[in-house]
């Protein structure tokens, strides 16, 4: 048996729709309009106004601080929380922008931000909160939502592993100012390699288009601004005006092709996934494995595991096991880890008591993730759960 971490998602169809593209006489392959109406079907998808579609969740991580660092008029206020289990971009998107990460520990049961240290880290430096809905899991509650709003703090959700998920029936991606979504290959669904940035404000739409091209002003489709603007910087090139230090994020009209054709089976996939892991969770042996996941509202593409032992010798026998049965694993879940033991960030943040940090800590060391595909069958996942609820730990 062979269980690989990521599993393609293409189909046929997907095939034929770029095949049309291609064989159009001169076909226009850089951003037009596939992309315009991919991004106009995934805002109705997701519930939102505006949405752009970007090279990937990285860019649209980058493009969303430098969004709330444009529109952020209080200086004093320089710091966002993050979480500590994450993807790298998350943290670089708030470190290149000038800002300082300020850490909190994690939940067992979604992987997501513990609520309570949110509230003790929040002051008046705060300027907002990203969030990461990791690996499918809801990170929101009412109390978290309730804080944001009464501070009026800037609120971003990283949803690039979690399509689909909802809080209180709403998908997740739709209770920040902004949020971030990801199609790289392995997640819910693909466009090869992309992102989007949503949003139901239009300040925000007009200058996710601006910070995705070069920052250029003919980028906002807004003419009263543009004239504003082309009227200041009269002896410029009006086409050639760049309002902010950025870089060509811009994805192409393959990749929206792609990302159309996927979002029409991406509710079946998401479906399928969920299945897969409750059914993956049922046959896990509670005693070595944690189990007990908030499962409400998630939309998970991998299956988490977390071991019960805290020993070094049977987690390395676990690992020899599973490179022994051919299973593909990643250590340390969601981004590898704990980010606050990663080389960039030693001389950025200093030393770090990681007795606040038991949660993340104890997933770095003792958690993991394998595939979860909606290809998967459930005879498949019975193998892997003998496998595992046979090794010695």
């Amino acid at each position: 048996m062979r269980h690989d971490l990521m599993y393609n998602n293409f189909e046929k169809k997907d095939f034929t729709e770029v095949k049309k593209i291609l064989n159009k006489k001169n076909p226009i392959l850089t951003q037009s309009k596939k992309v315009e109406e991919f991004e106009r079907k995934w805002s109705k998808w997701l519930g939102v106004k505006y949405s752009t579609f970007v090279n990937s969740g990285s860019s649209a991580n980058f493009i969303s601080i430098s969004i709330l660092k444009a529109l952020n008029k209080n200086k004093v206020k320089n710091e966002i929380i993050v979480p500590s289990l994450t993807w790298v971009s998350d943290i670089n998107s708030v470190i290149l922008n000038g800002y300082k990460p300020v850490f909190v520990d994690i939940n067992f049961n979604n992987l997501s931000m513990n609520i309570e240290q949110i509230k003790k880290k929040i002051n008046k430096k705060t300027l907002g909160i990203f969030i990461t809905h990791a690996q499918g899991f809801n990170g929101l509650n009412q109390d978290l939502i309730t804080i944001i709003k009464r501070k009026k703090l800037f609120f971003i959700e990283d949803v690039c592993e979690s399509h689909g998920a909802t809080f209180k029936s709403k998908k997740l991606g739709t209770f920040g100012d902004i949020s971030n979504f990801s199609f790289y290959y392995a997640h819910h669904m693909t466009t090869i390699e992309g992102g989007m940035v949503c949003t139901n404000d239009k300040k925000i739409y007009e200058l996710s288009k601006i910070f995705r091209s070069h920052g250029m002003l003919r980028e906002a489709k807004n003419s009263s601004f543009e004239n504003k603007i082309k009227k200041k910087y009269n002896y410029l090139s009006p086409k050639f005006i760049f309002l902010y230090p950025t870089l060509n994020f811009r994805n192409n009209e393959i990749g929206a092709c792609i990302g159309i054709s996927q979002l029409r089976k991406l509710d079946t996939n998401n479906k399928k996934r969920i299945l897969n892991f409750k059914y993956f969770l049922s046959l896990l042996d509670k005693k070595k494995y944690f189990t007990n996941y908030d499962l409400k509202g998630s939309s998970n593409y991998a299956f988490p595991i977390i071991l019960n032992t805290k020993l070094i010798k049977k987690r390395n026998y676990f690992e020899s096991i599973l490179k022994k049965n051919n299973i593909e694993f990643r250590r340390g879940n969601a981004g590898g880890g704990n980010q606050l033991k990663q080389p960039y960030l030693k001389k950025i943040i200093g030393k770090i008591n990681m007795n606040n940090f038991k949660n993340v800590q104890r997933v770095h060391d003792f958690g993991y993730y394998i595939g979860n595909y909606p290809s998967l069958k459930l005879k498949k996942i019975s193998k892997i759960c003998k496998i595992l609820n046979d090794i010695k730990i």
